[in-house]
């Protein structure tokens, strides 16, 4: 399983999601989004629709009809109705529960560095987990760091 650690710099959440969940999506997989908090939720739901105008991403809040269909789903938990093996933490909290899933991307920023540096020391230590590190270099670009 693979953890990808994106350390936002200079990219906003709101530009780098879109673009991961628009490469999960087009390589035919489905992705959970995971943020504690509601206003945060929302956000996103809100950003999915418009964050550009030539785009379309198909996705839904947990807790509708169609649930199983959706190929972005946005939880409070790890909870994969959708049956995505893909999971995007973007509160900057690392969850291990998030380990049940193929890949991770776990989004934090500047202030959430520490925690970060915790969640990634303690996946050294599990063999089945490979980590990568990414940062954005000065034109804003992800380059991997470890």
């Amino acid at each position: 399983m693979q953890v990808d650690f994106y350390h936002l710099t200079r990219m906003p959440l709101e530009r780098a999601l879109p673009q991961v969940a628009e490469k999960v999506v087009a390589n035919g997989a489905r992705l959970l989004i995971v943020a504690a908090e509601e206003e945060q939720r929302a956000a996103l739901d809100r950003l999915l629709w418009s964050y550009a105008p030539a785009s379309f991403l198909p996705h839904a809040r947990l807790g509708g009809d169609d649930d199983q269909r959706q190929p972005v789903l946005i939880a409070q938990t790890l909870d994969a109705a959708n049956g995505a093996r893909h999971v995007a933490l973007v509160d900057g909290a690392w969850r291990d529960d998030a380990l049940d899933f193929d890949r991770v991307f776990h989004f934090f920023a500047e202030d959430q560095i520490a925690p970060a540096r915790v969640a990634w020391k303690a996946l050294a230590e599990r063999p089945a987990v490979t980590r990568r590190y990414w940062k954005q270099n000065d034109s804003g670009r992800w380059e991997q760091a470890a």
